[in-house]
């Protein structure tokens, strides 16, 4: 499954978002279910980025969502974000 979650913070926050996300990637990567994780930055927009994973199910993403560690990240950047998270789950075709 790919989970794609888009992340609109405060420009004034981003280089403080990268540096969590940097601590917590390796943690997040290694997650069991969890198979890829990437964080992309908007070109255009400054303070936009994007993670992209991959997991084996919908259970293992879930998982992670009730997980400490993911309570850990998301107390610490969800006052700074300019604009509700969105997020995608799908399925791989072809």
């Amino acid at each position: 499954m790919i989970r794609i979650v888009k992340l609109s913070f405060d420009p004034a926050r981003a280089a403080e978002f990268e540096a969590i996300f940097e601590a917590r990637r390796h943690a997040i990567r290694h997650f069991p279910g969890c198979s890829h994780l990437e964080l992309w930055k908007d070109k255009m927009h400054p303070g936009v980025y994007f993670t992209y994973s991959t997991w084996n199910d919908t259970a293992a993403l879930d998982a992670y969502r009730h997980s400490p560690l993911f309570t850990e990240v998301w107390a610490s950047i969800k006052g700074w974000f300019a604009g509700k998270p969105e997020a995608w789950s799908l399925d791989r075709k072809a």
